[in-house]
């Protein structure tokens, strides 16, 4: 069974996005800070890090690029998730190294999509 790291501060989001993974079939674990999903990265290992780009303290797009560079983290698929849905936001979101970007709110279908093929090619 895969896993999913849910980092996300806001706590309506955090139950839509999670409720819609465990129907799914994935386990899902969760973060509400960048550096908590970090500390818990140091224990766990998912297999797709759903990453909110607003976030207290650094933001998801710091995250990202420091997961990118990390080598027990580099392979990891990230899907970007944000109310910053412009073309710009998508663009730099692609160029921290995010695999995916999506606009909140979030279309579950697209999400399970994007997330399902994201660990089947990382797989």
């Amino acid at each position: 069974m895969s896993t999913a790291l849910v980092v996300e501060d806001s706590v309506t989001d955090m139950q839509i996005i999670s409720s819609c993974l465990q129907q799914a079939g994935l386990n899902v674990l969760t973060a509400d800070s960048g550096e908590e999903a970090l500390v818990k990265l140091n224990t766990y290992k998912p297999d797709v890090i759903v990453l909110d780009v607003v976030l207290p303290g650094r933001s998801g797009f710091e995250v990202c690029r420091d997961l990118k560079t990390e080598a027990h983290t580099r392979k990891i698929p990230i899907v970007m998730c944000s109310t910053k849905g412009g073309e710009m936001d998508k663009f730099w979101g692609m160029k921290q190294g995010a695999d995916a970007y999506l606009a909140k709110p979030v279309d579950q279908t697209e999400l399970l999509r994007t997330v399902k093929q994201l660990v089947l090619r990382s797989a």
